[in-house]
C-alpha cells in the first residue's frame, strides 16, 4: 500500500489552482493562434490578438486571466492501492482549493442557490469545490483541475433523445445549443458532448470532454467524424470571436460515448469559454 501525506495533496491542488489561475494552457494558446492565422474578418483577428496579448500579460505578470475565476472542478482517480496519511482526500482537495484561491486572491464565487449570499464565511472560500471520484486499479491519484465560469456553464444544456434521433439528431443539437449561446459564453469556445448512459453520467461525460487537450484526435473514428463535422458546422454560425461575427467560433469539440438504456439517448453539451483553464497532475 502506498502512502502519500495529506499536506502533499492540499500543496499539489493549490499549485494547481494559482498555475491555472494566471497561465493559459498550452493547447489552448496554441489554438488561439491557430484561430488567429485561419480567422477571416478583421476585427475578429484583432479581437483574437488582444486575448493572446491577455494571456502574456497575464503570464508574464501573475494576473488572472479572467476576472471569473469559476467553481473549481476536479475530475479524481484513486488507485486501489493508495492510502492518503493525515486525512481524507475529499477535506484535502477542499482545503487546497480554499488555499489556492484566498492566497491568488481570486473571487470567492460560490452562493447560497436561493438568497444568494456568498458562502465564504459559512462553507468555505470558493467551496465547496466540485469534485468527481473514481477507484481505478494502481497506487497513484490522478486530479484533473479546471475553474469553471458561470458564463460558459449557464449556456450547456441536456436533454433525452428517443434512439431514432440518432447521429443526426445529436449532431443538429449539439449546433442548436451554441447557435442560442451567441456571444454569452465568451468564444472562440471548446464544446463538451457527453452520450449515452443515463441523464446525469451524460452531463458529467460532457463536463470531463472539455479536459481533452485542444488539437487531439479522437480514437473511436465514428466520434471523430462527428466533431469534424460539427467543426465546420459550429463555426459557420457567424458568431466569431466574442460574437463579433467571424470564422472561428470554436476550438474544438470533444464528444464522450457511454452504453445507454435501449429505450433512450441522452445527449449533453458542456461549454467552455476561450479562457480554458485546466491542468492535470499525477501523485
Amino acid at each position: 500500500m502506498r502512502e502519500i501525506k495529506y499536506e502533499d495533496i492540499v500543496k499539489s491542488v493549490k499549485d494547481m489552482i494559482l498555475y491555472s489561475a494566471t497561465n493559459l494552457p498550452k493547447d489552448a494558446y496554441k489554438a488561439i493562434q491557430d484561430a488567429y492565422d485561419k480567422e477571416k474578418s478583421e476585427v475578429c483577428k484583432s479581437v483574437l490578438k488582444q486575448i493572446l496579448e491577455n494571456a502574456d500579460i497575464a503570464k508574464n505578470e501573475a494576473r488572472p486571466l479572467c476576472q471569473d475565476t469559476g467553481l473549481a472542478v476536479f475530475f479524481v482517480k484513486v488507485g486501489e492501492d493508495v492510502k492518503v496519511v493525515g486525512g481524507s482526500l475529499k477535506k484535502a482537495i477542499n482545503e487546497g482549493t480554499e488555499l489556492g484561491y484566498k492566497e491568488g486572491y481570486l473571487r470567492a464565487s460560490t452562493c447560497h442557490w436561493d438568497t444568494r449570499a456568498n458562502l465564504k464565511d459559512e462553507v468555505g472560500y470558493n467551496l465547496p469545490a466540485i469534485i468527481h471520484f473514481d477507484i481505478v486499479e494502481g497506487d497513484k491519484i490522478e486530479i484533473e483541475y479546471a475553474a469553471k465560469g458561470g458564463g460558459s456553464e449557464n449556456v450547456s444544456r441536456a436533454t433525452v433523445f428517443p434512439p431514432a434521433k440518432g447521429r443526426k439528431g445529436i449532431i443538429e443539437y449539439v449546433k442548436q445549443v451554441i447557435s442560442d449561446a451567441g456571444p454569452n459564453p465568451c468564444p472562440p469556445l471548446t464544446v463538451g458532448v457527453g452520450i449515452g448512459g443515463t441523464f446525469e453520467k451524460a452531463v458529467i461525460s460532457s463536463k470531463h470532454a472539455l479536459f481533452r487537450d485542444l488539437g487531439s484526435k479522437n480514437p473511436d473514428p465514428v466520434l471523430q467524424g462527428m466533431e469534424d463535422e460539427l467543426m465546420v458546422l459550429l463555426n459557420n454560425l457567424g458568431i466569431g470571436a466574442m460574437g463579433m461575427g467571424g470564422t472561428q467560433t470554436v476550438l474544438g469539440v470533444h464528444i464522450e460515448k457511454n452504453p445507454c438504456h435501449i429505450a433512450s439517448l441522452p445527449v449533453s453539451v458542456n461549454v467552455q469559454c476561450h479562457s480554458s483553464r485546466h491542468m492535470h497532475i499525477t501523485l
